[in-house]
């Protein structure tokens, strides 16, 4: 085809040279969300204050010391009911993780229904940084005056 450019030159709609559309480009970011959706909604119902519903965290059971986890199923069982307060009692760092993910994940959903790639590139600073996090939140809900974080 001379004088015609390729970027010109339009794809038929359901050819396999065709753009996908927005539905099936946020296939995979709406999987992702009724997968979390579908593990919040059954600890909202299955209560982790009841004793036998969950595994006890072996670190607690055996050491007695708090992991960055501990609380997490009761933080995210008070979020699902609307209790921000005890969400962010049993397990602050759970309740900012699941901030995070809705930011991230809204992010993601968006790029996907432009059709441009989430690119989440975390540098070694930023690794160190987020294990840094996670390890002076153990530190501090295990001290005597870090009994605010306890679960």
């Amino acid at each position: 085809m001379r004088g015609v450019n390729a970027d010109s030159r339009r794809a038929a709609p359901g050819s396999p040279t065709a753009a996908p559309g927005p539905v099936p480009r946020l296939a995979v970011p709406l999987a992702v969300l009724a997968a979390v959706a579908a593990a919040f909604a059954y600890v909202g119902v299955v209560d982790p204050n009841e004793p036998g519903h969950y595994p006890v965290c072996p670190l607690l059971r055996y050491a007695g010391i708090y992991c960055p986890g501990c609380g997490g199923l009761r933080s995210a069982h008070a979020f699902v009911h609307g209790d921000f307060a005890a969400a962010l009692h049993d397990n602050a760092l759970a309740v900012a993780g699941y901030l995070a993910f809705a930011v991230v994940w809204t992010v993601w959903a968006l790029r996907a229904a432009r059709g441009r790639p989430l690119r989440l590139e975390p540098g070694p600073a930023h690794l160190w940084a987020l294990g840094g996090l996670l390890l002076a939140f153990t530190v501090v809900r295990n001290l005597p005056f870090g009994g605010l974080l306890h679960p």
